[in-house]
């Protein structure tokens, strides 16, 4: 088995893993981490396709590497913009979970009465 077999498994795991965690995991910090796993692992296909005509010999293409590159800086902010909100609905509503049996607390009455 090959680098590019092997790396293109581990894509594939990673994508299942983090594909897992965004269904199963009521918690939207974890749906964060998952979806951050789920991304890394299309990065790194891409990097197999993009190495994929190196090793036939037809040399690398530079159009998936570009596009990690630039996924890579989205993703960072995304997750910056997604846990910033995640901070603020917890800091308004208390502990933010999407499963309905978690106990939450009340929410602080704005107006003093």
């Amino acid at each position: 088995m090959g680098t590019v077999t092997v790396f293109g498994l581990c894509a594939a795991a990673v994508v299942g893993l983090g594909l897992y965690g965004v269904i199963a995991n009521p918690q939207p910090l974890r749906k964060i981490i998952a979806f951050n796993l789920l991304g890394s692992g299309v990065f790194l296909l891409f990097g197999v396709i993009g190495r994929r005509g190196a090793v036939a010999g037809i040399g690398s293409d530079p159009v998936p590497q570009a596009l990690v590159i630039t996924g890579v800086v989205v993703a960072f902010s995304a997750t910056a913009l997604a846990i910033a909100l995640l901070l603020r609905l917890f800091d308004t509503a208390g502990p933010a979970t999407l499963d309905s049996d978690a106990p939450t607390r009340p929410r602080p009455d704005r107006f003093g009465g």
